[in-house]
């Protein structure tokens, strides 16, 4: 079983950075790709970067793409999210997530096959 905690959140002015981070415990044989994804109130939950596990291809949402910057260091089983330039569009509940296949689709948007789930890290920009 595959235990993911994210820690990082904050509450940031608007141009401001935070670095977000979850840390992955247990194994499954058919992790492939880890993500994050976001929520804010009233919105769907919406992918916003990812990373395969083995070929370490990366996958950004048009609209953070040149701001974040997802990163993984398998030495400590952690995923990495750096966020620069954020907006207060940026707040949102974060969530990372671990799964079998990730991948752009036909939008522009992060999307895939994710099985496990974080508990989520707030993030809140303000003006």
């Amino acid at each position: 079983q595959v235990q993911l905690v994210e820690s990082g959140g904050d509450s940031v002015q608007a141009g401001g950075s935070l670095k977000l981070s979850c840390a992955s415990s247990g194994y499954t044989y058919r992790r492939n790709c880890m993500g994050w994804f976001r929520q804010a109130p009233g919105k769907e939950r919406e992918g916003v970067a990812a990373i395969g596990l083995g070929t370490y291809n990366t996958y950004y949402t048009d609209s953070v793409k040149g701001r974040f910057t997802i990163s993984l260091d398998n030495d400590k089983n952690t995923l990495y999210l750096q966020m620069n330039s954020l907006k207060p569009e940026d707040t949102a509940m974060y969530y990372c997530a671990e799964g079998t296949s990730c991948y752009l689709n036909y939008d522009g948007k992060v999307a895939g096959a994710f099985d496990y789930w974080g508990q989520g890290t707030q993030v809140t920009v303000s003006t």
